[in-house]
């Protein structure tokens, strides 16, 4: 039995978060009743989520413990979106959330890169270093970046931002950009991502990213993430009518009005480096 659980769980390592019974069994070589009956108790002591789209970690899987379901709603929201951006691009896709100083993966959708991107589901990072965290972070008081940061930053590859003042400047460039976040080779050498953060009425909840090795022109696929991650706030958020609130998060109005010269501008400087 412990070798049968064993099989079913490693089914999702490294790979998209939300899977059919079919797949499962089929990934297993596990009889389809086998499969459905263990899915169940793994689903009842909350190693496993099931919802409409298919059977994903939970909250044990993903070191969560316990607490209201939102993480699972953020998951719930953005798996199609996932899927789809990682179908249209061949990368891999991340989502994660804030926690403290860190970003928190919950969803990996993959690909044939996957196996060269050393992040997991459930896995974690420091936020300063990747495109997902300063993607949120663009969008805290200030004073909130110092507090989560300060005792954490550090430098990781010989490109991480390695103190505060720089941070800044670089969260700063991000809210220029209407909140896309780059970042190439600041967490993992010859690893490249763009992100942008799924916000709420209150701030950001979530970001989703695209990575790439180093050489992989993420500025043409930019606007790809931000739709989806737009989309993502939509459907969290159907009731939301009025802009974020706070004086770091005016500047996020005009997102929902980027006409075509204005995202040619922002390519045309994502192609001279200028997140750096």
């Amino acid at each position: 039995m412990v070798e049968r659980v064993t099989l079913i769980m490693d089914v999702f390592e490294g790979r998209s978060a939300r899977l059919s019974l079919e797949e499962v069994a089929r990934s297993t070589h596990l009889p389809r009743s086998t499969a459905h009956r263990i899915l169940d108790q793994l689903v009842r002591l909350r190693w496993l989520e099931h919802t409409g789209l298919g059977y994903g970690l939970g909250r044990r899987a993903l070191g969560l413990g316990g607490g209201d379901g939102a993480h699972s709603r953020i998951r719930e929201a953005a798996a199609a979106r996932l899927h789809h951006l990682q179908i249209r691009t061949g990368l891999v896709v991340h989502l994660a959330v804030l926690d403290g100083a860190e970003v928190h993966y919950l969803d990996k959708a993959g690909g044939r890169f996957a196996a060269t991107v050393p992040s997991r589901v459930g896995g974690r990072a420091p936020a300063h270093s990747t495109a997902l965290g300063k993607a949120m972070l663009a969008w805290l008081e200030p004073e909130d970046v110092e507090a989560r940061a300060a005792g954490a930053i550090g430098r990781l590859t010989q490109r991480t931002i390695c103190d505060l003042g720089t941070l800044h400047q670089e969260l700063n460039r991000i809210r220029s950009r209407h909140g896309l976040a780059f970042e190439r080779g600041e967490c993992f050498p010859d690893i490249a991502c763009v992100a942008t953060a799924v916000r709420g009425p209150e701030g950001p909840v979530a970001a989703i990213s695209l990575v790439g090795d180093a050489w992989s022109p993420l500025e043409k696929v930019a606007p790809l993430v931000v739709d989806a991650a737009r989309q993502v706030s939509r459907e969290l958020f159907p009731e939301r009518e009025t802009p974020v609130r706070g004086a770091r998060r005016a500047a996020a109005e005009p997102e929902e009005t980027w006409s075509p010269q204005a995202m040619d501008r922002l390519l045309a400087a994502g192609q001279y480096g200028d997140w750096q």
